[in-house]
């Protein structure tokens, strides 16, 4: 399983992505649909059309890494997007559920302290 700090920014490509890309032609896509760094440190999640399969590009510490699952049955959930958008930001804890094939909609978060700003 991956391991990362609950501060990681996760972005999603919510349309289905060309999977055959590799390093380049993901951090192109990075740079174009999320208009980021693929270097910044945050991580970006693709999937197929079928959504069975899911690739997740990432910097770490010194290269760029790819990290590919492909389920053997099922789906992963598909998002929808907000308003026009094509990606979709979401923190830890959900790309946790995600990946384990829960649905976002019907997981219920506890209240919670947050701080302002």
């Amino acid at each position: 399983m991956l391991s990362l700090a609950h501060n990681t920014r996760i972005f999603l490509h919510l349309p289905a992505a060309y999977l055959r890309q590799s390093f380049d032609g993901l951090g192109g896509l990075v740079r174009s649909a999320f208009g980021k760094d693929p270097l910044d440190g945050s991580w970006f999640l693709f999937f197929n059309r079928r959504r069975d399969r899911v690739k997740v590009l990432y910097w770490d510490r010194d290269g760029l890494a790819l990290w590919y699952k492909r389920l053997e049955a099922g789906t992963f959930e598909s998002l929808r997007a907000v308003g026009d958008a094509v990606t979709r930001e979401i923190d830890v804890t959900q790309l946790t559920l995600l990946l384990s094939g829960v649905t976002l909609d019907s997981a219920q978060r506890r209240k919670r302290f947050a701080r302002a700003g």
